[in-house]
């Protein structure tokens, strides 16, 4: 361990600028303009799985975008199996307004990389990639069997990732699955993700007349779409802060103390918080500390509504439709297509008889809760204590990570 440690100090500069190349090809998975990118980051990734000693490395189409495998299982017998997940697309960087540099031309500014997918999730993902450089060059072996598999599709909900997974259940085979898609709690506190919250996310339309129609004419008479789902919305909620969607809170596992003792210990600062996040105040639900409502309390949230004008100037329009994109952040023993159709309810009873809906499920994923003491768990606590020389805290995030769900039930 120690010669592979000296390794990855001697090559850090060509680690980063084998980084900085990965990071250059915007692989945006939601956008069909670049689907050649996508296609050309798999193809990087694979030639670097050869070039660093990973045999079987190679590019999988699927339905979707394609996947990536790579293998070294020379391990000796009774030696685990690690399947390290990762994901090579990347969010689209809109708005570019905001950032401070190009987010395909990684700036290093402060001792930080700056570039769309350094932290999500190809910085991460090298790590473990150059991890294996460093062992193999140095002891020309691995302790373990070690297996990769890098999709094109976490950005868009992993849609391909399932029926890829039963496909190749036996090369996918392994003791224990290791993903570092998730963050740490702060750059000088290691910590251990146990947990993940699921998602529903669907797309509400309401469709008033059959055209977009003058406000000065039609106004007072037809009923304007945006005005009936703005008061759609508006119930969503109650005072509390809690969901106002019937059945939404009927199959939550509340935090245990243990848990909760947790949060309490974590070095969270909630003024820094707000100030990063550009707030005076919070809102939460009642009972629960704002990292526990952030991280392990289920949401409901509107990721985007549209409707009627929006250019510049003045445009007297009552709009013919008005939508909204909703996601939902739920929590164990929560199931996303059972909180879909209790939205899809909530706006079913009270549609206004003047508008139609049209309601779609666009995705969703399941929570995750891990076992805290599987002996997996504990050699990363240990491996963590050793290089920060302090306990990991084990902590659960906000966000969600669908194909988890899936690892877990097909393999």
């Amino acid at each position: 361990m120690h010669d592979a440690l000296q390794y990855a100090d001697a090559h850090l500069d060509d680690f980063t600028r084998e980084l900085e190349e990965l990071l250059r090809i915007p692989s945006v998975s939601t956008d069909p303009d670049h689907a050649d990118d996508v296609e050309r980051c798999a193809a990087w990734l694979a030639d670097h799985f050869r070039e660093i000693g990973m045999s079987g490395a190679e590019v999988i189409d699927t339905d979707g975008h394609p996947v990536v495998y790579a293998e070294h299982t020379a391990a000796p017998d009774h030696a685990p199996t690690v399947l390290v997940y990762g994901h090579y697309d990347v969010q689209p960087p809109d708005p570019l307004d905001l950032w401070n540099s190009d987010p395909f031309e990684p700036t290093r500014r402060d001792g930080a990389l700056y570039a769309r997918g350094a932290c999500d999730d190809k910085g991460q993902l090298f790590m473990h990639l150059k991890a294996a450089e460093a062992y193999l060059e140095t002891a020309g072996e691995l302790p373990l069997n070690l297996k990769f598999v890098v999709e094109g599709e976490e950005e868009t909900g992993s849609t391909h990732l399932p029926p890829f997974i039963d496909d190749h259940k036996a090369r996918l085979d392994a003791d224990v699955v290791l993903i570092s898609d998730t963050a740490m709690f702060a750059p000088d506190v290691p910590s251990i993700t146990y947990g993940l919250r699921g998602l529903a996310y669907v797309e509400v339309v309401l469709i008033g007349p059959n055209r977009d129609l003058h406000s000065g004419i039609y106004g007072g008479g037809v009923e304007n779409p945006a005005n009936a789902l703005a008061r759609l919305i508006s119930g969503l909620h109650t005072d509390e802060h809690r969901v106002n969607i019937a059945g939404f809170y009927d199959d939550v596992r509340d935090l245990t103390e243990e848990e909760r003792a947790t949060y309490r210990a974590l070095p969270f600062d909630e003024a820094e918080w707000k100030e990063s996040v550009g707030v005076e105040a919070v809102r939460t639900e009642d009972g629960y500390s704002l990292l526990e409502a952030i991280t392990a309390r289920p949401t409901l949230d509107v990721n985007g509504l549209w409707s009627g004008y929006q250019g510049e100037g003045a445009k007297t329009v009552l709009p013919a439709k008005a939508g909204a994109k909703i996601s939902t952040r739920l929590v164990p023993d929560q199931q996303p297509a059972d909180i879909a159709r209790k939205l899809k309810r909530y706006f079913e009873t009270r549609l206004p008889d003047t508008m139609k809906l049209d309601f779609r499920d666009l995705h969703g994923g399941q929570p995750v809760l891990m076992d805290r003491d599987h002996p997996a768990m504990q050699a990363a606590a240990d491996a963590l204590e050793g290089t920060f020389e302090r306990e990991p805290f084990f902590t659960r995030e906000g966000g969600t990570i669908p194909v988890i769900a899936d690892f877990e039930e097909r393999l």
